[in-house]
């Protein structure tokens, strides 16, 4: 007698439970299931986390061959045909910056020092776990990268996830090990970064490896005055299980400044990558935020600088070039030739 195998779904923030499927039926007929539930039409539809001898199974693949747990969560991407053909329509309302907000001068100061929060990281370095994936290198600073908006937009319609990715990904990651070591800290959980990681190539590349991954449950809830209560990212995290990265040797990427509220001295606001279909062709923030970390990454030490104003800094960079390559100093008596 055939089992009956029932599955869940997870799309777009919503679990789909997905049932009257048997160990005999193929991925192509859990596709068509898949569909009823959601709307995604099969060819649409990218099971995350369905692996057959390391790939993603052929649509003639078994369930049986998969050796799925009753109730087992399969993580999906795909968009709706009706997504699909408004994707090159740029709303007129869309705002410049979403689920963001400003911090008040001397606000993030504040609650940067509060022994409250200060005990809950203490918390978070006796108990969190780091998944750790490689070892740190010596005299390398730390370069900690978001993941949804900053690397990749996790909304925009796309048939593939490289579509979804931020232009120049590889190349940056490949020019940042050079002198930082690596970490991802998303505001998701594991699984899904593990998953995401894949899907881009990072977790595979030859060029750069990523020393270590975080989640949301790092993360630690404060008080604002004006906004309630929020989550953060607080490095001081990071700091407490390895000792090499201090605040003098950190530097973190997010699309919202929020997340870096217990270190604001560290974080540099990147600009969020949105409509991907539509941005793909011109987004260079990558490619200049990697001169940034490059022009930097000499300096004994970060507390100095100001990373709101890193485009400023790479043009008075230029200039100084430029003033050296123009206005070479004279040699030296000792350079003069004998007369």
């Amino acid at each position: 007698m055939e089992s009956e195998i029932k599955l869940i779904v997870k799309w777009n923030s919503k679990e789909y439970e997905v049932d009257c499927l048997s160990e005999n039926d193929s991925i192509g007929t859990l596709k068509e299931a898949i569909f009823r539930k959601t709307g995604v039409r099969p060819e649409r539809q990218k099971l995350l986390n369905l692996k057959f001898k390391g790939k993603m199974p052929e649509n003639d693949c078994l369930l049986s061959a998969l050796t799925l747990k009753p109730g087992f969560k399969i993580m999906m991407m795909g968009s709706l045909e009706a997504a699909i053909a408004d994707a090159n329509t740029v709303p007129d309302d869309l705002p410049e910056v979403i689920d963001d907000f400003d911090i008040k001068d001397g606000e993030d100061v504040a609650i940067e020092n509060k022994e409250v929060y200060l005990s809950k990281i203490d918390k978070r370095i006796r108990e969190y776990e780091i998944k750790v994936l490689n070892p740190t290198r010596q005299d390398k600073k730390l370069l900690v990268l978001d993941i949804d908006y900053t690397l990749f937009d996790h909304l925009s319609v796309a048939e593939c996830g490289y579509e979804l990715m931020r232009p120049y990904l590889h190349e940056f990651l490949t020019s940042a090990y050079m002198d930082y070591d690596i970490a991802i800290w998303s505001a998701t959980n594991m699984k899904w970064i593990e998953e995401k990681m894949k899907l881009l190539g990072v977790s595979t590349h030859n060029d750069y490896k990523i020393v270590f991954y975080l989640d949301s449950l790092a993360m630690i809830t404060v008080h604002t005055p004006e906004y309630g209560v929020i989550k953060v990212k607080p490095l001081g995290v990071i700091w407490g299980k390895f000792p090499q990265y201090t605040p003098e040797n950190t530097i973190m990427f997010d699309d919202t400044s929020r997340n870096f509220l217990m270190n604001p001295q560290n974080g540099l606001k990147i600009r969020a990558f949105r409509q991907a279909h539509l941005n793909r062709s011109s987004d260079r923030e990558l490619l200049k935020l990697a001169k940034y970390l490059r022009a930097i990454a000499q300096l004994e030490s970060f507390v100095n600088l100001n990373h709101r104003h890193w485009e400023r800094y790479l043009k008075a960079r230029r200039k100084e070039k430029k003033h050296k390559h123009r206005d070479p100093e004279p040699p030296s008596s000792s350079d003069n030739p004998p007369t």
